[in-house]
């Protein structure tokens, strides 16, 4: 999903060969590639929202001050979009670009657009990832276009005093036991808003996500055939059902009348992968210790979860190369975790005690690490086909319409599956 997310970090380290707190070490070199002549370079890294990126560009730039990173965080979509132009092209592409899991087999179908990271000691890091994380940026000539940063398991992240003020418990296990199923979840909605007024949910498409990625199929299966009436049907029916309930505040995800619908408690719940946390601490930074996280109806899933990758077109490939493998690390990983909330994608680091003892205190102090490990070595991800990206998008903007009241609620599914459909038939 869109994912404009995430926060800030600090802290200083003089080496690429770092021994993260779990004992791992992950080998990056530090060659004349890297600036050791004293050549001037700078890396220019697109991503969307916040990726907990400032902090470390600091922290890198301060042991490599012959370098310069440029960061450019745009909308997410659009990251996406551009990127795939500027490969077709040939030219302006940037040196490293983040790549998220609804994108990720769109781009690894054009892996001789890429750099292979394995040619660059790429290979040394397959055994401290999950298995799918590193499988699925991989192409199927063997070439492993990206590096993973996080995975997006599940949970739900909610406003606590406004539960209280509604009559509803507080309580993190208290409200998991709430909706063991979407249904429920409506129904608890619709209470929280006639006793409130105001809306439960802060968006369809926020629904949409993390039903379809509770599925077994999502909108492609393994031949590259489109399946709308399975997951994207369940989880389409549950969005459709949120908003004919009068519970959802119909706010544009990642929009800015979205995020003020943060600041004016506009909505007292919304789907909460890892990567979550960051967006709701930046956005509305004096709500800390009002937000607690529950458990997800349905159970599991995973939502996001992203990739470096370093498209082949770059002047600047070893530096580049150099930045992504210190960036992987598990001493930033865990930093990112801790301050961000992106849980890494290397599940050794799920034992470390600097993730697993971890409590967000913006969150009320959630155990963030033991919330959100627990789901991540389990997560069956679906398969996302090459085109899922810009079908997810087509059918976001349905649903967008429906809330924006120009197209009817029972009117919504064919014209879904007609846009989906033409995505499907769009041209590689």
């Amino acid at each position: 999903m869109r994912r404009t997310v995430r926060a800030g970090l600090a802290g200083v380290a003089a080496t690429l060969l770092i021994a993260g707190c779990s004992g791992q070490s992950l080998e990056g070199n530090d060659d004349a590639s890297n600036g050791a002549s004293g050549e001037q370079i700078t890396l220019k890294v697109n991503f969307w929202g916040d990726m907990g990126l400032d902090a470390l560009k600091a922290k890198y730039e301060k042991d490599h001050p012959n370098i310069k990173i440029a960061l450019n965080s745009g909308e997410f979509n659009a990251q996406h979009e551009d990127l795939q132009k500027k490969l077709v092209a040939g030219s302006g592409a940037p040196d490293i670009s983040a790549v998220d899991e609804g994108f990720i087999v769109q781009f690894r179908n054009q892996a001789d657009k890429f750099v292979n990271l394995l040619d660059k000691g790429g290979a040394d890091f397959q055994s401290k990832y999950l298995d799918w994380k590193w499988k699925a940026s991989m192409s199927a000539d063997g070439k492993q276009i990206g590096l993973g940063t996080d995975v997006g398991g599940l949970a739900m992240c909610y406003r606590s005093d406004l539960f209280e003020k509604a009559g509803l418990p507080k309580d993190r296990d208290a409200v998991s036991k709430l909706w063991t199923n979407w249904d429920d979840f409506i129904k608890v909605g619709q209470e929280y808003t006639k006793k409130t007024g105001k809306k439960f949910v802060d968006s369809g498409t926020n629904l949409f996500n993390p039903v379809l990625a509770q599925q077994p199929v999502g909108f492609y299966d393994e031949q590259e055939n489109l399946q709308m009436d399975g997951g994207p049907k369940v989880a389409f029916d549950v969005s459709m059902k949120a908003i004919d309930a009068g519970i959802s505040a119909n706010l544009a995800s990642f929009q800015p009348n979205w995020d003020q619908g943060f600041k004016k408690d506009q909505f007292a719940v919304l789907a909460c992968p890892a990567w979550m946390l960051g967006h709701i601490q930046d956005t509305a930074p004096n709500q800390k210790g009002k937000w607690d996280i529950a458990a997800i109806p349905g159970g599991g899933g995973n939502w996001g979860g992203s990739w470096w990758t370093i498209p082949s077109q770059g002047k600047n490939i070893d530096a580049a190369a150099d930045f992504v493998k210190w960036m992987v690390q598990p001493e930033q990983q865990i930093e990112v975790f801790k301050t961000v909330g992106n849980l890494p994608s290397q599940p050794a680091l799920y034992k470390d005690p600097a993730v697993l003892d971890y409590k967000k205190e913006f969150m009320s102090n959630a155990p963030t690490g033991q919330i959100f490990a627990a789901t991540a070595e389990s997560l069956k991800p679906q398969y996302l086909g090459k085109k899922n990206g810009p079908t997810r998008v087509a059918v976001e903007n349905v649903i967008t319409r429906v809330q924006q009241g120009g197209l009817k609620s029972d009117a919504a599914w064919p014209e879904a599956v007609k846009q989906a459909e033409k995505v499907a038939k769009t041209a590689k």
